[in-house]
């Protein structure tokens, strides 16, 4: 039997071709793998994420959806107002009866002083507290509500006062320890603006 018959004859595959197979697709499982653990352990982060802008958009609309007017709601001339000085028994400061003055109180006092948009100035709600507009607690655990800040902006916008609009920045930060952050614009409208 010659050389060429044996070799011929050999079917198979040898020792280092097994070894190089075993090690390219060790490399491409490894990979794989990788890939596989990243996204799943990140899987999480959207829900977070999604909840915590939930949190967010809902606090910012309860914001901005409260009266902007020159009086506390409480005053009687708040309604036909075109000024601060039009204002009764309250004294107003900036942009309506001052920004931040009533929020010595809780949400869920009696008593619920945050009647207008100015009064939310650095409201916030520490981790595991998020309350809702009735005071009841949400029951999410380990979203925190920064101190929302309200800063007057009229005259970036072209009104004649800058007391006429109010930029509202909201951050929720969630378990993952990221912040979202949204902002939105209340402006006085009409009776409650200058003429």
């Amino acid at each position: 039997m010659s050389t060429s018959d044996r070799i011929a004859r050999q079917h198979g595959i040898s020792l280092i071709e097994l070894i190089m197979f075993i090690v390219i697709v060790s490399v491409a499982l490894a990979g794989i793998l990788l890939v596989m653990n990243t996204v799943t352990k990140s899987s999480a982060d959207p829900l977070i994420h999604k909840q915590a802008l939930a949190i967010a958009e809902s606090l910012l609309e309860e914001v901005e959806l409260m009266p902007f007017t020159f009086c506390d709601p409480d005053d009687g001339s708040a309604a036909s107002a075109v000024s601060a000085a039009d204002c009764g028994t309250v004294a107003p400061v900036v942009g309506a009866e001052g920004l931040g003055t009533e929020n010595d109180l809780s949400r869920n006092h009696p008593n619920f002083p945050y009647d207008n948009v100015s009064d939310y100035s650095n409201f916030g709600m520490a981790a595991g507290s998020i309350l809702d507009i009735s005071g009841a607690n949400t029951g999410l655990t380990g979203y925190t509500l920064l101190p929302i800040a309200i800063v007057k902006k009229g005259t970036a916008l072209g009104l004649l006062s800058d007391d006429d609009a109010l930029l509202i920045t909201v951050t929720v930060v969630g378990p993952d320890n990221v912040p979202v952050v949204v902002e939105g614009l209340r402006t006085r409208y009409s009776p409650n603006s200058v003429p």
